[in-house]
């Protein structure tokens, strides 16, 4: 499984030592495939997540950073309380000397205060947890590469997806969409555990929670497109709303 890790310091000698203790981790699991960038400024990380959809699984963040005027701020802190103005459902831990503000970090959300410096044992209970966690949400996510960067989707919010050429539109239910460079067979493999999604023709790939009517010349879905349905699939598709919606209540 793959999880993008972020590392928020001002300080190179500190990004090297949690980078350190991220590469044990992951050398002990290699399962895991831990993919860290890092960033000198909390101000860096909020435009990688504001403008460039970067969406991270997990934030390492020191509190303690200086402005852009030199001073001592706690930038780490007013950091986290934009991801959460934003929604992120990024997991946040942040890293500091001080016990100061242990309070005022989870009421903006951060998952876990780690006092400097950071023990080996100590990142391995973090992760050993949260990365149980992730893996339970992670049930109802898939990660797709879309346009040079990768994307979590929430299965829920996946309306259909259509084939275009080599290249898959994936339409949200918040109107937005993405491009990937895959076959509709590879996308479909990777949806086919969730019983809601069902392949209709050549085309499409379907969620079944988002289709609002259909009739033998079209599905109409709940963001109030329609899909005119292809040759001949009409009675399968039938069958399988029909049989999906029976044995959901």
């Amino acid at each position: 499984m793959t999880y993008l890790i972020a590392l928020c310091d001002d300080e190179t000698a500190e990004l090297d030592k949690t980078e350190e203790l991220l590469n044990t981790y992951g050398n002990k699991h290699p399962d895991l495939d831990l993919m860290i960038e890092r960033f000198e400024s909390a101000g860096e990380l909020l435009y990688m997540m504001e403008e460039r959809a970067y969406a991270p699984d997990f934030i390492f963040m020191d509190i303690f950073m200086p402005g852009q005027d030199g001073t001592s701020e706690c930038l780490g802190m007013e950091a986290a309380k934009r991801l959460s103005t934003m929604g992120s459902r990024t997991k946040l831990f942040f890293l500091t000397t001080s016990r100061e503000y242990a309070l005022e970090a989870y009421d903006v959300n951060a998952v876990q205060y780690l006092i400097k410096p950071v023990t080996e044992d100590k990142i391995t209970g973090v992760l050993d947890r949260f990365v149980a966690e992730t893996e339970r949400e992670r049930k109802k996510y898939i990660l797709l590469k879309s346009e040079g960067r990768i994307v979590r989707m929430a299965v829920k919010d996946i309306v259909y997806c259509e084939a275009q050429g080599k290249t898959q539109c994936i339409y949200l239910a918040d109107e937005g969409k993405y491009l990937v460079h895959m076959t509709l067979t590879e996308l479909y493999e990777m949806l086919s555990g969730f019983r809601e999604f069902v392949r209709v023709g050549v085309s499409y790939i379907m969620n079944l929670e988002h289709i609002d009517s259909l009739t033998a010349q079209e599905i109409a879905l709940d963001n109030r497109r329609k899909i005119y349905l292809p040759r001949g699939t009409y009675s399968c598709l039938r069958e399988q709303y029909f049989e999906y919606y029976c044995q959901n209540g």
